[in-house]
């Protein structure tokens, strides 16, 4: 080809795609690498709007990671229109990097075109594609492809063997968790951080924190992920007091902790009710400079809401420099809990101006506090506001609300025809919040119709026995009550005695009802008696009348000294005189402990905190925040 031949074959072909200036591109990477993703996808549009722009892979690379960290669906289009309008050539590298962008942003059904579509695949191909399939709960595709990738290679690395123990955990398969816990061991990745984390989490779930505890003593090095692994493992099936105790072992062992320890150790605090070791955690929050995480304080939030610390509550709230709406709704249901429904109430407006998203949580909280506090109208107007105004559809324990809020003003029948309109079949707690009015009201007829109802649902629940037995014994029917005695006895439900607790400098102390076992018997039982004449002159007289879950054959002998009475004489025997008490117990409060405890609140000016099996009760001045409803 002559001189002439050459120039008239460059004059036809397709005009050059134009070169961005090298500052956009370089700015771009700049910002990623700042993890400024915003203002590098608005500088991107610069590039978008002129169009026929060829860019780099390191620019595209760079872009990817802004639209991952930004979690940007949006953004995932536009990157990946740019690329195919400009006919980018994706090598294996961009590929992974094209399928990861959309896996992480939850872009699964284009993952799995991209995956299928991809002329090669390695490693990190089936890797990606198989933990997104685990991340958003398709475990059982996820093992389809990982048994197709290991007969094409036995070699999968310690990053497949954590994803499947995860898929194992997600569908609670302690032997296949086993299996690949075999295969690791084998490759020789057992010891890698990730592996191991993902045994621990795994045989937590799957209930055997035996096996957890040994995978997490054989680490060769503890990290923060490891160590928080196993605390939850502990919390998750309710050993509390070994899941604080591997938090300060995790302490005093030097290793870093992070915002996820110090929300696990709030929350585990909140089932202990210890406030002490809450304010410990707290302090050590701000210390180690997790003071203003969301996570974390939302948590603290909730511990302090949950046990009538309303102020302290408030003031971390208030502090927080971004809440979501999981903050919101436990600072309202705190309110709500301990019979402050008024500022439930403003908290929610406020949440609403702050152009906050209320969910179905929320309306719970909210019409909870309404109906704790007896604010009827209101809670009625939020009720029809959420599918009217929010497009939340009312659920079943939204409609328990509302029954027991007409309960509490014994509109027995309204709550009735409330629920024989919900648009579901009712549920044990709609039938649960109309036996309790029942209860309260004394109305036979009505509580008898709705405790065979949660017969029906419930045969092996307690609670619902001992309702009825509370209807019948307090309306004098006492034959009908003894049939439910039988009926207990012919089912092997057994009424054991309640217990409750109380921590005192950090060391909880245990009682039951009639209990004489603790060291300080005598100075309890005096401080009882004392208590007991003191409120007598006040009004106090004891029922006899309740048969309730403290109750056994030597019911009479042990009024005067149920569990919580005792927890009560043996606080205010050792805690100063400034500060509340906070009581668990573990049956339903009875009456005439409810009775009593306002009255002593009364008389020895304390704040008194019990949370019982149905809610708290914030005992102050001679009242209590359930309105004696509960």
């Amino acid at each position: 080809m002559d001189a002439v031949e050459r120039k008239g074959a460059v004059l036809e072909e397709p005009q050059m795609r134009k070169q961005p200036s090298s500052g956009i591109c370089s700015q771009i990477e700049k910002l990623v690498f700042n993890k400024r993703y915003r203002e590098a996808l608005e500088l991107f549009e610069i590039l978008e709007f002129d169009g026929g722009f060829e860019l780099e892979s390191s620019t595209y690379d760079a872009l990817i990671s802004a639209c991952i960290g930004l979690n940007s669906i949006r953004g995932v289009k536009r990157v990946s229109s740019f690329m195919s309008s400009n006919g980018f050539e994706l090598d294996l590298y961009m590929r992974n990097r094209v399928l990861l962008m959309h896996v992480k942003c939850g872009m699964m059904t284009d993952a799995r075109r991209l995956f299928v579509e991809m002329p090669e695949k390695n490693l990190v191909s089936w890797n990606t594609i198989i933990g997104g399939l685990v991340d958003s709960g398709n475990y059982d595709e996820a093992f389809q492809l990982f048994f197709i990738t290991w007969e094409e290679s036995s070699d999968g690395g310690s990053r497949i063997f954590s994803t499947m123990i995860r898929a194992s955990a997600g569908q609670g398969l302690i032997f296949a968790g086993r299996q690949f816990h075999t295969c690791a061991l084998k490759m020789g990745v057992a010891d890698d951080i990730f592996v191991t984390c993902a045994l621990i989490d795994m045989y937590s779930k799957c209930g055997s924190i035996e096996d957890a505890q040994c995978v997490f003593d054989e680490m060769p090095e503890k990290t923060t992920v490891g160590w928080n692994s196993i605390i939850a493992g502990y919390a998750l099936h309710g050993y509390s007091e070994e899941a604080l105790r591997m938090f300060y072992e995790m302490r005093d062992s030097g290793v870093e902790m992070d915002h996820f320890t110090f929300s696990m150790v709030i929350r585990i605090c909140t089932r202990l009710a210890s406030l002490e070791h809450a304010k410990q955690a707290h302090a050590s929050l701000v210390r180690h400079g997790f003071g203003l995480d969301i996570v974390a304080n939302t948590a603290l939030v909730d511990f302090y809401s949950k046990w009538g610390r309303m102020e302290d509550a408030r003031h971390v709230f208030d502090k927080m420099p971004q809440k979501n709406v999981i903050s919101w709704n436990a600072l309202i249901a705190g309110y709500g809990n301990h019979g402050h429904g008024e500022e439930a109430i403003e908290m929610f407006e406020q949440m609403l101006r702050e152009k906050m998203r209320p969910n179905h949580i929320t309306f719970l909280a909210v019409l909870s506090a309404c109906s704790y506090s007896g604010l009827s109208e209101r809670g009625w107007e939020y009720f029809k506001s959420m599918s009217r105004d929010h497009k939340i559809k009312p659920r079943a324990m939204h409609y328990a609300c509302m029954i027991e809020l007409l309960g509490q003003e014994g509109l027995l029948d309204e709550a009735f025809a409330l629920i024989r309109s919900a648009p579901f079949k009712p549920t044990a707690n709609m039938w649960a919040a109309l036996l309790t009015a029942c209860r309260v009201h004394e109305n036979l007829e009505l509580g008898k119709f709705a405790a065979e109802k949660l017969y029906g649902m419930e045969p092996e629940k307690l609670n619902n026995y001992i309702v009825l037995l509370n209807i019948y014994n307090s309306s004098g029917n006492l034959k009908e009550a003894a049939a439910v005695v039988q009926t207990l006895r012919r089912k092997g439900l057994r009424m054991l005695p309640a217990c409750s607790w109380i921590e005192v400098k950090k060391q909880p102390y245990f009682f039951h009802s009639g209990d004489k076992s603790h060291a300080l018997t005598k100075e309890i039982y005096q401080k009882v008696d004392n208590l007991m004449l003191e409120i007598s002159k006040h009004g106090y007289v004891p029922e006899r009348k309740y048969l309730l879950p403290d109750v056994d054959e030597q019911e009479k002998r042990v009024l005067l000294y149920h569990s919580e009475k005792l927890a009560i004489a043996f606080g205010l025997i050792n805690t100063p005189g400034w500060t509340p008490l906070q009581i668990v117990q573990s049956h339903r409060i009875c009456g005439d402990c409810h009775s009593a405890i306002k009255l002593i609140a009364m008389v020895t000016g304390r704040e008194i905190v019990v949370r019982d099996a149905s809610r708290f009760h914030h005992f102050r001045d001679g009242s209590c925040s359930c309105g004696d409803y509960w």
